[in-house]
């Protein structure tokens, strides 16, 4: 029997097996943020052990000891998230509505009665629109009444701690316990965020009586505990096609009240591109844009004189900082920026303000990918080179990095995991447009979505070659669109047959198992 004591929550956890810290860790209800679920690639599951520090998920414990965690909370308080994106003006037309016949107020949804409340209760009546993303939530109260948004709210998915890209938590869910935990943790944080919500609006939450879901399709999955075991495997086929309304179980909300679940495009092209093809009015255009969502998934809409197609090709963690050797989230202390000056020297952009930094998160990476590249720093193949440049020296694994401030570096590692993710990224917008019978020229506009992407610039972009160069001065970047296309279906019912007849005629291209993309992504590692 051996005893393992965490103390920094004074949790004490006993077991006859030899596991790993890690598991102990969730056995006995401890969070240790791990975000390749144990596969010892991400090195953010760091504990104390003896005066040494230590893989959790590596470290199997044999005997009675002490284990210090980190502290993660301290830096997710800070975390920065965008909450908004491009919308559009609508009549409104919400889904529920209310109407008091003299003696109790009758709620609809869709004309249908579906719960009472005594007295006059009209000029209370609120939803939901919520953004599950793979990484971060966010949350709006909205006003059915008024379309106000009264409240909004972010936080890190708690699922992440378990497993930060889509795959892993696909794998981590896909058993029955791991499926119980990441809805469970999930609708905590969704009910927690709702309670904050309300708190500061002033109102009650019962009165609150439909939320819209917009994430990707594992994500919902998950939201809504349905096994996602089969879009981890050929042909990747989700279990719920959206388009659709379900109990409102485990958020907090009036009893009586209901979800909706956009259109889902496929398995691996969600909700939250749906929300955001709504959002940008794609469907309308008659120039040819590419829509794209830059995350752990690189999900992209093309729309062509009126006619859609979409696709998803899988990043990696690597732009939420994980796999990056100072890599972390985008909170204070996060270099977000950075410049190479003509004189050699640097100009860097730190979260929060200062110059005290703590690590890169993936604006930063990004900018400082493209900067080396741009000054011959990293060559063409990734290779980090001297090139009589003072910032780069070798570590002591005998690897080169490229020293940032004091505390900060780039290593050649990192060069590789940005080369991945770029490549996967590009890979697939030009697979993309091919499949269109299209050529990268014939783009007229390339719009990027979501909280990461706003914070991106067009030049690292196209530096490292995300973006190619005919994009140049094309670029946009709309925010947050699966929050703002999220808010829309809310607060106006006829968006969801409308998105429901714009997404039964998606091409919905599979780039997973095509030999051509293959050849596309190897073309496209380069910088």
């Amino acid at each position: 029997m051996s005893t393992i004591n965490f103390t920094r929550e004074g949790v004490t956890f006993s077991t006859e097996q030899n596991i790993t810290i890690l598991e102990a860790a969730r056995r006995a209800g401890v969070t240790i943020e791990a975000p390749c679920n144990g596969n010892g690639t991400c090195g953010k599951c760091t504990v104390r052990v003896g005066g040494a520090d230590v893989l959790a998920c590596r470290t199997e414990v044999s005997a009675d000891i002490e284990v210090q965690t980190v502290d993660s909370e301290k830096h997710n308080s800070t975390l920065r998230i965008l909450a908004g994106g491009k919308s559009f003006e609508y009549p409104l037309k919400p889904y529920v509505s209310k109407a008091f016949d003299g003696s109790v107020t009758k709620v609809l949804a869709g004309g249908g009665v579906i719960g009472e409340e005594s007295g006059d209760t009209t000029g209370a009546l609120y939803g939901l629109a919520i953004d599950i993303g793979t990484t971060t939530l966010v949350a709006a109260v909205i006003d059915l009444n008024s379309g106000e948004s009264l409240a909004t709210v972010s936080r890190l998915n708690p699922q992440a701690k378990f497993a930060q890209d889509v795959l892993s938590r696909i794998h981590f869910a896909s058993e029955p316990e791991g499926l119980a935990t990441t809805q469970r943790v999930l609708l905590e944080a969704l009910s927690e965020m709702t309670q904050e919500m309300t708190r500061s609006a002033g109102i009650s939450a019962e009165n609150i009586y439909e939320a819209v879901y917009s994430g990707n399709t594992a994500m919902l999955h998950l939201a809504c505990g349905v096994n996602p075991e089969p879009l981890g495997r050929y042909p990747y086929t989700p279990q719920i096609a959206g388009a659709e309304h379900i109990p409102a179980r485990g958020l907090g909300i009036s009893p009586f009240g209901i979800i909706y679940l956009p259109p889902i495009i496929s398995g691996f092209v969600g909700p939250d591109i749906t929300s955001g093809v709504l959002a940008s009015r794609l469907y309308e255009q008659s120039e040819s844009v590419l829509f794209i969502d830059i995350g752990t998934n690189g999900e992209m809409v093309l729309a062509s004189h009126g006619e859609l197609a979409a696709t998803s090709t899988a990043a990696g963690p690597a732009f939420e900082g994980m796999n990056i050797a100072c890599g972390m989230r985008a909170s204070n202390g996060a270099i977000e920026s950075f410049a190479i000056n003509d004189d050699g020297s640097t100009d860097i952009g730190v979260i929060g303000g200062g110059s005290d930094t703590v690590g890169i998160c993936g604006s930063g990476l990004v900018d400082i990918a493209g900067e080396l590249v741009r000054t011959g720093a990293v060559g063409k193949t990734g290779r980090l080179t001297p090139k009589d440049n003072p910032h780069v020296f070798v570590q002591e694994d005998g690897k080169r990095a490229y020293r940032i401030t004091d505390n900060v570096y780039f290593t050649q590692n990192d060069v590789r995991q940005v080369q991945l993710a770029k490549g996967a990224i590009r890979a697939g917008i030009e697979a993309l447009i091919q499949r269109r019978g299209l050529t990268v020229s014939e783009v007229d506009r390339a719009e990027i979505a979501g909280s990461f992407g706003y914070h991106l610039n067009e030049k690292s972009l196209i530096e490292i070659g995300l973006l190619p160069r005919e994009f140049a001065g094309k670029v946009s970047f709309v925010g947050n669109t699966a929050q703002s296309g999220g808010v829309a279906f809310l607060l106006n019912c006829d968006f969801r047959e409308k998105m429901k007849e714009v997404v039964g005629r998606i091409l919905s291209i599979e780039l997973a198992d095509d030999k051509e993309f293959e050849k596309l992504f190897v073309a496209s590692l380069n910088f």
